[in-house]
C-alpha cells in the first residue's frame, strides 16, 4: 500500500494540478501550442510503455523478484524529477518533454511490477478492498504534498505572497516559476522516502532465473499467454474494453488540470487548490469503493466509476468563462476578486467533484479485477500485459486532443474526444464476464 502513497504525488502535483499547468501557461507565450506539446509529451510514453510493459511483466515472472526492477526504474525516476528544477521560463521546453517522458515511463513500469505481487500476497476475496484502499493512501500521500505546496510555496506571480499571506519557503520566486519547479525534487524526494517500507517490510517473490536466462524465457512465455488469450475470451474482452477506457481516464489525469489552467487563466495557487478539492473527495471515493467492491464486485465499481466520469466530462467540456451546460446556463461576463469567484469556475469544481469519486475506484477496481481473474503464477505476464491495454491506445486519446485541438483551435473540441474513450469502453464492460477468468483460474481463485 506504502507504494501507492509514495508514487501518487508525481501523477497529482506533477503531471496534473501543478506542473503540468506551469509548462502550458507559464514555461511558453503559446497556451494552445503548449497544451498540444504536453500531449504529444504524453502519447510519446505511453507508446514507449505500452510496447516494454508486457515484455518486462514476462521477464519479471521468470527472474522472480520484482523489487530490483523497481529499484532500477526509481533512480531514473528520482533523477528526471530533480532535474524539471531547470525548466525556467523562456528555457527550452525540450528538456522538460524529455524528463517528463523519462520520469512518466519509469513511474508505469514501476507500476507493473509492484501490481504484479499483489496475487501472490492478497486473498482473493479482500484484494479489491487493499486495492481500493492503497489507491486512497495514494490521494492522501498527493494531498498531503500539494497542500503543502499551495500554503507554504505556491505564490502569486504579481503579488509574491502565498495563499496565506507570506512569502514562499526557501525563498522562491514565483515570477521565474520556482514555486512550480520546485515540484520536481519535493516529488522524488516523497518517492525516495516512503518507497522505503515497500523495500524493507513487504516480501519478495524468491529469486528465479538469471537476467539472460529470464529475459529468453519471459519472450516464450509472453508469446504463450499472448496465444493464450485466444482461449480465455473474458481476460481479453475485459483488457480490450479497459485499454478504451483507460484512454479516456488517461486523458482527464493528463488534460484535465491544463484545461482548466488554459481556460480560466488560474495561478498555480488555483489549480493547487483544485486539486486538494479532487484529492479530498477521492479519498472518500476509494474508501467507500472499498468496501462497495468487496459487497458487488470490481465490475460494479468499474462501470459505475465509468458513468460519473462521463458525467464529468459532459460537464467540463459544456463550460466556458460565463456559461455551462452548452449555453443553456448563462452568467454575466464579469471578473471579481478572489479564488474561484465566477459561476463558471464554481461550475467546473462541481462537474471536477465527480472525477475525483470516480478516478480513484475505476482504477484500483480495474487492478483488483484482474487480480481475481488470474493466478498467482502468471501475475507478472498478465499485469503487464494489463499496462499494455491501458497505454497501447493511449496515445490516441492525447493524440485526439491535439489533432483536434490543432484543427479546430479550440481545446474544448479536444477534450470532447475522451468521451468517446469513457462510452466505448463501458459498452464493451458491460459484455464481459466477472471474473474475468478461464473456468480453472476461476475454480481456483
Amino acid at each position: 500500500m506504502f507504494f501507492d502513497w509514495a508514487a501518487q504525488p508525481f501523477f497529482t502535483v506533477i503531471t496534473t494540478f501543478i506542473f503540468g499547468p506551469y509548462f502550458v501557461s507559464r514555461l511558453t507565450s503559446d497556451p494552445v501550442s503548449a497544451q498540444a506539446m504536453w500531449s504529444n509529451m504524453a502519447t510519446i510514453s505511453s507508446v514507449i510503455i505500452a510496447v516494454l510493459s508486457p515484455v518486462l511483466g514476462a521477464i519479471a515472472d521468470e527472474s522472480g523478484s520484482r523489487k530490483p526492477w523497481i529499484a532500477f526504474f526509481a533512480v531514473i525516476k528520482i533523477v528526471s524529477l530533480c532535474l524539471l528544477w531547470t525548466a525556467a521560463p523562456g528555457s527550452p521546453v525540450v528538456y522538460p518533454v524529455l524528463l517528463m517522458i523519462l520520469a512518466t515511463i519509469s513511474a508505469e513500469f514501476s507500476i507493473v511490477f509492484n501490481d504484479s505481487m499483489m496475487p501472490r500476497l492478497v486473498s482473493t476475496r479482500d484484494v479489491g478492498r487493499v486495492s481500493n484502499i492503497a489507491w486512497g493512501l495514494g490521494y492522501l500521500g498527493g494531498m498531503i504534498v500539494l497542500i503543502g505546496i499551495v500554503l507554504f510555496i505556491a505564490a502569486s506571480p504579481e503579488k509574491g505572497t502565498t495563499l496565506l499571506g507570506g512569502t514562499p519557503l526557501f525563498g522562491l520566486d514565483p515570477a521565474t516559476g520556482e514555486d512550480a519547479r520546485v515540484t520536481g525534487p519535493i516529488s522524488a524526494l516523497w518517492y525516495l522516502v516512503f518507497i522505503l517500507p515497500m523495500f524493507l517490510f513487504t516480501p519478495d517473490a524468491g529469486r528465479g532465473k538469471a537476467l539472460p536466462a529470464a529475459v529468453r524465457s519471459g519472450m516464450r512465455e509472453l508469446g504463450r499467454t499472448l496465444l493464450e488469450l485466444r482461449g480465455r475470451p473474458g481476460i481479453s474482452r475485459f483488457l480490450i474494453g479497459r485499454m478504451i477506457y483507460q484512454d479516456g481516464v488517461n486523458g482527464l489525469l493528463i488534460l484535465g488540470g491544463i484545461f482548466a489552467a488554459a481556460m480560466f487563466g488560474w495561478s498555480t495557487m488555483e489549480i493547487g487548490i483544485y486539486g486538494i478539492i479532487l484529492n479530498v473527495v477521492a479519498i472518500f471515493g476509494c474508501m467507500a469503493a472499498s468496501s462497495i467492491d468487496r459487497l458487488f464486485g470490481s465490475k460494479f465499481v468499474v462501470v459505475l466509476s465509468l458513468l460519473f466520469l462521463l458525467a464529468a466530462t459532459v460537464g467540463i467540456i459544456s463550460t466556458g468563462r460565463d456559461f455551462t451546460l452548452f449555453g443553456l446556463v448563462q452568467w454575466p461576463a464579469s471578473v471579481s476578486e478572489g479564488l474561484f469567484s465566477t459561476p463558471a469556475e464554481k461550475a467546473y469544481i462541481l462537474y471536477g467533484t465527480l472525477i475525483g469519486i470516480a478516478f480513484g475506484p475505476v482504477q484500483a477496481s480495474s487492478r483488483s479485477y484482474l487480480a481475481r481473474s488470474v493466478s498467482p503464477s502468471e501475475a507478472g505476464r498478465y499485469f503487464g500485459i494489463y499496462a499494455l491495454s491501458g497505454r497501447a491506445t493511449s496515445f490516441m486519446a492525447t493524440l485526439s486532443f491535439s489533432l483536434l485541438t490543432y484543427w479546430t483551435g479550440s481545446a474544448r473540441v479536444g477534450m470532447a474526444s475522451l468521451i468517446v474513450f469513457l462510452l466505448v469502453g463501458l459498452i464493451i464492460l458491460l459484455r464481459t464476464p466477472y471474473p474475468a477468468a478461464h473456468p480453472t483460474v476461476s475454480a481456483e481463485a
